[in-house]
């Protein structure tokens, strides 16, 4: 290729970057009386786990549930047509995106169907919860016994994926003249599966075992292992693995932000003072830490970094009386460390841009609210979004209410960024292979991850996907150490999710660079990933919620975390700093994204295989089993030259904007 024709295509890719009153009568009686032909039913809004072989009774009566009303777009394909224009660099509506208030004028439920739907709901004696100023769905919440005679069903408890959850038994319905302003009823608890992708270094699965309360002593380990501050700092000696080799690296003690930049090619971009400045990167999350700017500050200074201040962190956060179904989403101490990790990520990534934290009152309906929040009023292009439900296990009816929601982020110029999940392909969690939800919808960016080793000099020194396959190393009687089992072991320890959507069809863009092969004609997700691997993570500072009642925390620590948790936030920080370099708002970045891949496929980092593989050592503090880690063995996603399940494109290369930075183009 000539330096000419090199030239021509680094301008393109670089083009393409830069690129109602009736209703009041109703009563609660008389709403019950109406018989079938008066109502409309919901069928596609019982969840596929609400079966009789998972039925665990009627649901306690002594519980409240929430419910989530959805109302249909005005426009559907037009909402769709507007995405698809503003986003696609090769369409004449590119960039052209509408305001919020252009976009509720244009697609939003009429005011008068939203007011008829929100009385109906008050009027049967249902609390609302939450409405959005798009006017788009209601959050509302009652016992079961109100819900089931409110929408003609009964609400039944179900044991699905290791919860337990209420659900119709029966398609819900509504009166007719309610029902005819309504396409979706949400009177169950799927989302409530919602949950923080992300993993602390030795959260072991209980296979893992055995295990030891962390008051007790560890046992005495097979081999010390001390971590690494980069790959290869410790290494020692194991029983022969692959290719006969017996020396590795220990596990990572949890990369730094300076290691982080460097290692994605930053640090002289940072130094030109490309680093976010001038761009909006918001978080949303359930619940909000109480020490959240003293956390992150914490580890900032102990990094040399600069603070977040006043202007450079703001948030909009619930207060703790505010807080719902906190059982049901794993408490705010179980979300405390994904916020910290989203904040103290992006700031580590992209020092010079300002965060939002958006805090949702719970992990289901409470999180529309906070996206709406930041959507209603357009308060950032950029939000990352680290959580995701077991797979695509959501009604249809309510998906179609969620991806609403993410066309009018498309319309209006934002990008959605999700994890796509850390438990490979979900076959454990529900005997049958899926992508999580919302990262498997074609209107949101889904970031996959990889395990990152980082050398002594910044630089990259391997990457493959992130997959940890565990093998516990023990001593014979005669004292010589093996593996308790054939390599890679029998222990999964998290990895990548990503797949091929059972929901969605195969988006435009896709065509042409995810093989035919893999996705049958259906949406694959990951789209781009980065370092998700909790055994060579990024350091994070905390004082951790020790009481959930009173949100008491206890002394700052370290921490060292991983999954896609971090790496969504990795790659809204770095959208940031495209966007700065670039001048241009991307958007709902994946027609950019896999049009950039066509132009200049070295824009990316191709993820592949490593032969032979690599692996690290570690032993745990709380046990004293020391495992041998093979890396890049994620269930049945597979790494693969080329697009692949695991890491999508690849990694985001930033030698275009070196160029950009020195002015050359």
């Amino acid at each position: 290729m000539t330096p000419r024709t090199t030239s021509a295509l680094h301008k393109r890719a670089i083009g393409i970057i830069a690129t109602t009153t009736a209703v009041v009568a109703l009563s609660l009686a008389g709403a019950s009386a109406a018989n079938a032909a008066d109502r409309v039913s919901y069928a596609k809004s019982v969840p596929s786990w609400a079966t009789a072989q998972n039925d665990a009774g009627a649901a306690p009566a002594d519980t409240t549930v929430q419910g989530e009303i959805y109302l249909p777009l005005r426009d559907q394909k037009g909402a769709e047509t507007l995405a698809k224009q503003v986003s696609n660099p090769t369409l004449a509506g590119y960039r052209r995106a509408l305001t919020p208030a252009q976009w509720i004028a244009r697609f939003s439920p009429t005011q008068a169907d939203f007011d008829s739907v929100v009385s109906f709901l008050k009027t049967a004696g249902l609390t609302i919860q939450g409405v959005p100023d798009s006017r788009q769905y209601v959050v509302f919440r009652g016992t079961p016994d109100q819900l089931g005679s409110v929408f003609g069903t009964s609400l039944h408890a179900y044991d699905v994926a290791g919860h337990r959850l209420i659900a119709p038994a029966s398609a819900p319905s509504l009166p007719a003249a309610i029902g005819a302003k309504v396409s979706a009823v949400s009177v169950e608890q799927s989302r409530t599966m919602t949950k923080p992708d992300s993993i602390k270094q030795g959260d072991l699965p209980a296979s893992g075992a055995p295990q030891v309360s962390r008051k007790a002593a560890a046992a005495a380990p097979v081999i010390t292992t001390p971590c690494s501050h980069y790959i290869g700092e410790n290494t020692v000696t194991v029983p022969p693995a692959y290719n006969g080799q017996t020396t590795y690296s220990t596990y990572n003690c949890g990369y730094t932000p300076q290691q982080l930049r460097s290692a994605y090619g930053l640090t002289d971009l940072n130094k030109r003072g490309v680093n976010g400045s001038g761009q909006t990167v918001a978080i949303i999350d359930a619940y909000a830490s109480p020490t959240i700017v003293k956390d992150a500050n914490g580890l900032a200074q102990q990094n040399g970094e600069p603070i977040l201040t006043n202007s450079s962190y703001q948030q909009l956060v619930p207060s703790p009386s505010q807080f719902t179904d906190q059982a049901l989403c794993q408490y705010p101490s179980g979300w405390q460390g994904e916020q910290t990790l989203d904040v103290e990520s992006v700031h580590s990534i992209a020092p010079g841009a300002r965060i939002l934290y958006v805090g949702g009152t719970d992990c289901s309906g409470g999180l529309d609210i906070a996206m709406s929040k930041i959507l209603d009023n357009k308060l950032a292009n950029i939000v990352s979004n680290s959580y995701g439900n077991v797979g695509e296990a959501v009604p249809p009816d309510v998906i179609q209410g969620e991806v609403n929601l993410q066309l009018q982020a498309a319309g209006e110029g934002i990008g959605l960024y999700f994890s796509s999940g850390d438990n490979g392909d979900e076959v454990e969690n529900l005997g049958y292979a899926s992508p999580d939800f919302p990262a498997s919808s074609p209107w949101v960016t889904s970031v996959g991850g990889t395990s990152l080793g980082i050398d002594k000099n910044g630089a990259i020194a391997w990457e493959t996907g992130w997959g940890d396959q565990l093998d516990k190393i023990v001593k014979n009687a005669d004292g010589t150490l093996a593996y308790s089992a054939p390599l890679p072991g029998p222990l999964f320890a998290g990895g990548a999710g990503g797949g091929v959507s059972a929901v969605f069809p195969a988006p435009d863009y896709q065509r042409g660079i995810v093989p035919q092969a893999l996705s049958k004609g259906f949406r694959v997700s990951p789209d781009v990933s980065a370092l998700a691997d909790p055994y060579t993570g990024f350091q994070i500072g905390i004082r951790p919620i020790i009481d959930d009642t009173t949100l008491e925390t206890g002394d700052y620590v370290n921490e060292t975390y991983g999954g896609t948790s971090l790496a969504s936030p990795i790659v809204a920080a770095q959208i940031a700093i495209v966007q700065q370099a670039t001048g241009k708002t991307i958007g709902f970045a994946n027609p950019t994204l896999y049009a950039v891949k066509r132009v200049l496929p070295s824009a990316f980092r191709d993820v592949v295989p490593q032969n032979p593989p690599q692996a690290l050592v570690y032993t745990s503090r709380i046990s004293g089993n020391t495992y041998f880690i093979t890396l890049d063995h994620d269930t049945s996603l597979t790494t693969a030259r080329g697009y692949d399940d695991v890491t999508g494109l690849g990694g985001v290369s930033f030698n275009l904007l070196h160029l950009v930075a020195q002015g050359r183009h």
